[in-house]
């Protein structure tokens, strides 16, 4: 019964003034009650699967705590997640390291390219192919873009670059990239031009343009790899969705220390494996 109105708490379907009216026990109990779970938090437990098919993402939260999340697509489950400082590549070496003694062998991951996570997949799983998130690619290339471009290449890219996500079959890939590779012959020499300042400072007067096309350039060998193989994820739009839930339940319960948000999040990830 206690583990039952705990529950509600941590999902954030009741306020502890609400449970106190619901169980008619006073906040201060209803505290002391949540305090010893608090103590003591569950610890994830994956399940070995040697043809492991990885999204994984990381998000920060308010005073400096990070939380990375290990998702299993083709199991379906949440197969890891910790509470640390900060997205690196000792942090994710680490956790794939114990993934990988406890059983799983990963095939494939997920991500938005953070750099220590893809040198960390590497040293620990060298054979496994990384598709970047098309989601987080076409974000960041409308950014770089604006929502008005004021050139006819700015104009063109953007078009492509909102058509990514809809790719779905060989033929609109190669269709993309040779769009995408005719772009960037026809306007080379555009890319190219160069603004001087009175002092003689020289800069590219097109910037952002060339970040994007840096952008596209350095991500798309690892762009499609999701038309090979079903179980490999075209986006960590999943995992981020769950961090804002995560996030807004957070928010309910302000007050609490690093050490109890650290807890917390662990029973909420439990209760939600057990969903």
């Amino acid at each position: 019964q206690k583990l039952k109105i705990f529950k509600k708490w941590v999902i954030g379907k009741a306020t502890l003034n609400e449970l106190a009216r619901e169980t008619k026990k006073s906040v201060s109990t209803l505290q002391r009650i949540f305090k010893n779970f608090m103590d003591y938090p569950p610890l994830p437990r994956p399940d070995p699967n040697s043809n492991c098919h990885l999204t994984i993402d990381g998000t920060y939260f308010k005073n400096n705590f990070c939380v990375l999340v290990y998702c299993d697509n083709r199991l379906k489950k949440r197969q890891y997640f910790r509470v640390v400082d900060q997205e690196c590549w000792y942090n994710y070496m680490t956790d794939l390291e114990y993934l990988k003694q406890v059983g799983l062998n990963v095939v494939s991951i997920t991500s938005d390219g953070q750099k220590g996570l893809i040198k960390a997949v590497k040293d620990v799983f060298p054979k496994a192919i990384h598709q970047r998130c098309i989601i987080h690619i076409q974000r960041m290339a409308l950014i770089y873009l604006t929502r008005f471009p004021k050139t006819e290449a700015g104009i063109t890219l953007r078009y492509w670059v909102r058509k990514l996500h809809l790719v779905e079959n060989y033929e609109q890939k190669y269709y993309w990239i040779a769009e995408f590779e005719g772009w960037c012959g026809k306007y080379d020499l555009f890319l190219k031009e160069r603004s001087v300042s009175f002092s003689g400072r020289k800069w590219y007067t097109h910037k952002l343009l060339r970040r994007t096309r840096s952008l596209i350039k350095n991500a798309l060998p690892n762009m499609f790899h999701y038309l090979d193989n079903f179980n490999i994820q075209k986006s960590t739009n999943g995992l981020e969705s769950q961090f804002s839930y995560l996030k807004n339940t957070l928010k309910i319960h302000r007050g609490l220390s690093k050490e109890n948000r650290e807890s917390f999040v662990r029973w909420y990830y439990y209760f939600k494996g057990q969903n």
